[in-house]
């Protein structure tokens, strides 16, 4: 069944700022659907409201699963950052993203895609996740969203930090990821460049609000907006 994701008017502020208004997108099942917008614009916030973490003042979040509408319940996602444990082995941060039941049930099985996915890895399980290259980072944050065995996976800015051929690697391990476990995913990302390459529609959000909705990549690489910010145009 597909897996989709449905944003209706949200709203959302920190205290008196306010940081997203009246957005609203769809994310259709076994699309990737890319968010651009540089840095400041709402996307890490819109990804935390997805999560739970940030409470919308107004406007809904459904995901189906399924079949069935949830609040996110099958949903990963990978934090700009990465967000490791760095005294932590790549083998226990691994574990702990398995904190849903129904991953934990399949933990052994999810290791061994995670390893499948990643071969690095499986090599460096005993090693300390704070001693791996930036680009080994991002396969374990990856592979930590993989053990939750989600239906819809959410990547918020993956090329932060990481040299240009890492990002390029990273971004054919997130197409490879959505193309070998029918993953729905939305990804939040500045290269648009990158981001295009995986993409099968986008939004462009600029100061909380959606400004532009491609509905397919040729659309996105032919608009102002993107030739303005992106593509110095």
């Amino acid at each position: 069944m597909a897996n989709s994701l449905t944003i209706a008017g949200i709203h959302a502020a920190y205290g008196a700022v306010r940081v997203i208004e009246d957005v609203s997108l769809k994310i259709n099942g076994g699309e990737t659907v890319v968010l651009l917008g540089t840095n400041g614009n709402g996307k890490t916030t819109l990804m935390k409201c997805i999560m739970g973490m940030v409470r919308p003042s107004e406007g809904t979040i459904v995901a189906e699963i399924d079949g069935i509408h949830h609040d996110n319940l099958g949903i990963a996602l990978v934090p700009e950052g990465r967000r490791l444990f760095p005294m932590l082995t790549v083998e226990e941060n691994l574990l702990l993203g398995a904190y849903r039941a129904a991953a934990r049930a399949e933990l052994v099985r999810n290791l061994a895609v995670c390893f499948e996915t990643f071969p690095r890895l499986a090599e460096r399980r005993h090693q300390l996740a704070g001693s791996l290259s930036g680009g080994e980072q991002q396969m374990l944050a990856l592979g930590r969203a993989l053990m939750l065995a989600p239906k819809i996976l959410l990547v918020d800015e993956p090329s932060v930090g990481l040299a240009p051929i890492l990002v390029s690697r990273t971004i054919d391990a997130i197409s490879e990821m959505k193309r070998r476990y029918a993953l729905t995913v939305l990804m939040a990302e500045q290269n648009f460049n990158q981001a295009i390459r995986i993409a099968d529609r986008g939004y462009v959000i600029v100061h909380g609000k959606i400004a532009f909705e491609g509905r397919s990549a040729e659309e996105l690489n032919n608009n102002d907006l993107i030739k303005k910010f992106y593509l110095g145009l």
